[in-house]
């Protein structure tokens, strides 16, 4: 038997591959599923089915690319209606890979459709669980993403309460726990930096596993929660209704475009996005005019589906050689709408002699330094509103940067201030000072190194309690 747990970072998803006597299952794959069938190879494996736990909401699966790949079968658990051919498999059917047996256990409460996998060795005794959402390291997940609306968070939450004492609590303590995400993923609210357990370990800490009453529960895993990403509710239906092959995606999205091309694709249609995914302290230095920063150092794609429309093409600026990349991290998330990259990168346009623009960078001593002197100053804090209400400057605006295309937020934004934008560490005050100046805002400065620099430096009064938040 073989197992291995295939982590992506700046999603903080979790792939399972698990191979027994030349076959192998692929659980929650990626959209870009090379890896899985170089894997495949390498173990001499032929992939023999596709297990999903559930309509994933915050990443675009790859088991239709797999499945046309491989051939191998897609398989979900019970109430997982799909637009496209799979097996619906019942509570408690098993399935054969090799000497072992994986076992279906539909563990509603995340999503109706929700299941859980339990992998029986060799000899018969289970081994580990693949539990998908409905159970992390630390937490369970969040019940507030119903697609269709019928069923209230706190209705959610009891049925989960019911699948984690039924089918999950019962289970032996040494078997371990492999979850669908770990921390930083908006599909829980504290989930741990582990990435697996075992189930004894998660009875002892995690606080869903406690003894407490239905009612405490659904207290606990409700309480709490923020909004969930606008690109859920997307992701969720292109993996129930299906996509275009990533093949196909890449071949329009890596189309070179010239920069006097570009600029006539610019010209003819100003609402055309331009996405530099090059890092943030070189952007800000330079860029073409109204771009949208997102820089591939950090969580990327995630970002990607919380501040660019699904509905407008987009032409990509890398960095020589990122290309591919940033095409591939978007498609993660359902942004197939990319027509092609800026051929030749920034550079390339510099010196046809096009306009650039820039953003100013400061470090959080002049911060300091002018929140003494010019009374227009705002400090604008684009942190989600959980790191806000910790602790942030006296009297600076929350604007977590989640909401910045709320229509409603923006208009709060004024030409009347000189606004100083941070986060925690410099990257999403990035991506907020670049879709501001695209809004036409520009009385604004960018303070490197963000909140963490900002409590280095002497002078700067800072708040615990909750302000006023802009939406």
């Amino acid at each position: 038997m073989y197992t291995q747990q295939l982590y992506t970072s700046c999603l903080s998803e979790a792939a399972y591959f698990i191979e027994s006597n030349g076959e192998a299952v692929i659980i929650d794959p990626l959209r870009d599923v090379d890896e899985y069938i170089e894997l495949a190879t390498l173990k001499k494996a032929k992939i023999k089915y596709i297990f999903e736990t559930h309509f994933h909401a915050d990443f675009v699966s790859g088991h239709l690319d797999l499945s046309k790949k491989t051939g191998a079968p897609i398989v979900y658990g019970p109430q997982a209606h799909t637009k496209f051919d799979a097996i619906h498999a019942t509570d408690g059917q098993e399935f054969k890979v090799g000497h072992l047996t994986i076992k279906v256990l539909h563990t509603p409460g995340h999503t109706m459709e929700s299941t859980c996998y339990l992998l029986t060795d060799e000899t018969g005794n289970p081994h580990c669980i693949f539990t998908g959402d409905t159970l992390f390291i630390g937490d369970v997940g969040r019940p507030d993403l119903s697609q269709k609306g019928e069923t209230t968070s706190e209705e959610l939450a009891a049925i989960l309460y019911h699948s984690l004492q039924t089918k999950i609590m019962p289970l032996p303590n040494h078997i371990l726990v492999y979850p669908a995400h770990g921390a930083g993923s908006s599909c829980g609210k504290n989930l741990s930096s582990d990435t697996f357990s075992t189930l004894g370990a998660q009875k002892e800490t995690n606080y869903a596993l406690q003894p407490q009453t239905v009612e405490a529960f659904v207290a606990a895993v409700t309480n709490g929660l923020s909004a969930p990403p606008p690109y859920f509710p997307i992701n969720a239906k292109i993996n129930k209704e299906g996509y275009d092959s990533l093949d196909t995606v890449l071949k329009t999205a890596l189309q070179p475009i010239t920069p006097k091309a570009l600029k006539a694709l610019i010209d003819a249609d100003a609402d055309i996005i331009i996405l530099d995914s090059r890092f943030a302290t070189v952007f800000t230095q330079g860029f073409i005019p109204t771009s949208i920063f997102i820089g591939l150092e950090s969580r990327f794609a995630e970002w990607a589906g919380n501040v660019l429309p699904f509905n407008k093409q987009l032409i990509i600026v890398a960095d020589i050689g990122k290309e591919k990349e940033t095409a591939i991290r978007l498609s993660r998330v359902g942004l197939d709408n990319a027509i092609g990259y800026l051929e030749g990168g920034f550079e390339a346009w510099q010196l046809a002699g096009y306009k650039t623009d820039m953003i100013v960078d400061i470090e959080a001593d002049e911060l300091a330094m002018d929140l003494k002197f010019d009374e227009k100053i705002v400090v604008l804090d684009v942190r989600k509103e959980t790191e806000f209400a910790m602790e942030h400057v006296k009297d600076a605006e929350n604007f977590p940067l989640q909401n910045i295309n709320d229509a409603l937020a923006m208009a709060l934004i004024t030409d009347d201030e000189q606004y100083y934008v941070h986060c925690a560490g410099g990257y999403r005050s990035v991506i907020a000072a670049s879709i501001l100046k695209r809004q036409g805002l520009h009385n604004l400065r960018n303070v490197l190194g963000g909140f963490i620099a900002i409590k280095q430096v002497e002078g700067i009064t800072f708040a615990k309690e909750e302000a006023a938040v802009i939406l």
